[in-house]
């Protein structure tokens, strides 16, 4: 007969032994299905993008490949092919748009396909202790509206996004760039991750491997745009890859503690792109190594830590600088914090409480002063303590068999 004493060390090893990272996240996974469907049928989803995206995918069902006359009720169409092509399977599956209850339970199925893509990632890690993948999974309240409620594209970008990552740290370079392709196709803030990939791709298959690498994504790219490209080449290049998109003050969650004309200039906008590129080199020249990495002068050998840390860093610092972050942009970032708070030497009330602040701040409508300071004060700390580990993290765990 087991003894107590033996189901309570059971239990300890489950929620604190990296070796049981896989197994407390099936747990979690089963629970967390359950939760989104009581969600589904307790909290009233709410409409913002969903009838814009319908109609937005309808014109193009309808015959119209010119990008430019491509618009929903909230505007013109500015995400690239692979949305439509995503939307467009979403808007036949759901009856032309107007079955929002089955289009709520294949994105509870995204949401479980994401999360078990994070639990299989931090389980290659092997670096969170596994009780945080209960914040994950069940405390994340902006993250299931944001998926479950909301059905914005953010989600499906996401779910590519790690799946592309899963294909990296398998050492499956090829097909992790053309789904981390497929991502941008759907959204195009996967970029933020490209620095770290980029880096990535040359320590791990060489200047000639990086440029069939790079080639494999723009063709993606161009396959998915064929039609869009042919009928109005630059109305598509322009719209859906706009960079100097102007974002709504009344939907900020980063900047509510400046004021509107400030929010809207440009030369704040001009001084964040620079920041944030500043920043990018610092991390790159004295984090990452990238003189000995361009020349060569590694091993060539990438373990998974490393390209966690580089990919989610370099996602991290965009999302540090960005003009301005929506609500449904949490999900850019969120599974990847604990990953970056355990790099670094913060003590462990620290990190918690950076989860529980950036997480309140999130869930903070409409946002305030206060709560755009205290999630700007987070990802500073989370920032500051990145730069200042004492020791490189890429290399600070077990060695890999």
């Amino acid at each position: 007969m087991m003894r107590p004493a033996d189901v309570f060390t059971g239990f300890q090893r489950l929620f604190l032994d990296v070796q049981h990272t896989a197994t407390l996240g099936c747990v979690l996974l089963i629970f967390d299905a359950v939760l989104n469907v009581c969600v589904i049928h307790t909290v009233k989803y709410t409409e913002i993008d969903w009838i814009a995206y319908m109609q937005e995918v309808e014109g193009f069902l309808n015959g119209t490949w010119d990008y430019t006359k491509l618009q929903g009720d909230t505007g013109p169409l500015v995400y690239p092919a692979g949305f439509v092509y995503v939307y467009s399977l979403l808007y036949y599956v759901t009856s032309y748009g107007t079955n929002i209850r089955l289009a709520q339970y294949i994105f509870v199925g995204l949401y479980l396909m994401t999360v078990m893509e994070v639990v299989y990632i931090h389980h290659k890690l092997a670096k969170i202790p596994p009780y945080v993948l209960v914040f994950l999974c069940c405390f994340a309240y902006r993250v299931h509206s944001i998926f479950i409620l909301r059905l914005f594209n953010d989600p499906i970008a996401m779910l590519l996004l790690y799946f592309s990552i899963v294909c990296f740290v398998n050492h499956h370079w090829s097909v992790g760039c053309i789904i981390f392709s497929l991502a941008v196709s759907v959204k195009m803030n996967i970029l933020l991750f490209a620095p770290g990939l980029f880096l990535l791709l040359v320590e791990a298959c060489g200047w000639i491997g990086t440029v069939k690498n790079l080639a494999l994504c723009a063709v993606t790219q161009v396959i998915l745009a064929i039609p869009f490209l042919y009928d109005n080449p630059v109305g598509y290049i322009s719209q859906s890859f706009e960079l100097g998109r102007q974002f709504k003050y009344e939907w900020t969650v980063n900047w509510r503690f400046i004021s509107e004309d400030v929010f809207l200039h440009r030369a704040l906008h001009g001084t964040l792109l620079l920041l944030h590129l500043v920043t990018l080199g610092l991390f790159a020249w004295k984090k990452w190594q990238v003189k000995d990495v361009l020349m060569g002068q590694t091993t060539g050998v990438v373990s998974a830590n490393k390209i966690a840390t580089l990919m989610f860093t370099s996602n991290f610092i965009g999302i540090c600088f960005a003009r301005s972050l929506h609500y449904q942009f949490y999900v850019w970032y969120f599974h990847t914090l604990p990953y970056l708070l355990w790099l670094t030497v913060l003590p462990p009330v620290c990190k918690f409480l950076i989860l529980i602040f950036v997480e309140l701040c999130w869930n903070t409508f409409p946002s305030t002063v206060a709560s755009s300071l205290m999630l700007q004060m987070c990802h500073a700390v989370l920032l500051i303590a990145l730069w200042t580990c004492p020791v490189d993290p890429v290399d600070s765990r077990r060695k890999e068999v």
